[in-house]
């Protein structure tokens, strides 16, 4: 009798988990789906906040041109750690860029600026 029950509960208990498994597995690859998602949505907007600061500080060069390289980077980047790491570098630069924008009171005021940042 009881080798009948060890018997029933493992042939019961063998395929328990599996869809669990799968089910979850389906819902990283949709949620990391997401960030990359938002990832190129944010380089999409980079060059337009670029532009809309470009137009107020013309003399800031190099704080564009190091937003619009580590943008390339962050695109360009094909592992996890890599990806992390540009994405890091992308946010440095864009607050140096925020901080460049700080230093022009007309373009804090600028609608397209704030709808951007």
């Amino acid at each position: 009798m009881r080798a009948l029950l060890v018997v029933l509960m493992t042939v019961l208990l063998s395929g328990c988990g599996y869809n669990d498994f799968q089910k979850y597995d389906e819902q990283v690859k949709a949620d990391w789906a997401e960030v990359l998602n938002q990832y190129q949505r944010r380089y999409d907007l980079v060059p337009n906040l670029v532009n809309t600061v470009k137009g107020y500080a013309e003399h800031e060069s190099t704080a564009f041109e190091n937003v619009t390289k580590a943008r390339a980077a962050a695109m360009d980047a094909g592992s996890l750690e890599e990806k992390g790491k540009a994405e890091n570098e992308l946010s440095k630069t864009l607050k140096t860029l925020f901080a460049v924008a700080e230093a022009y009171p007309d373009l804090k005021a600028n609608q397209n600026f704030l709808e951007l940042q």
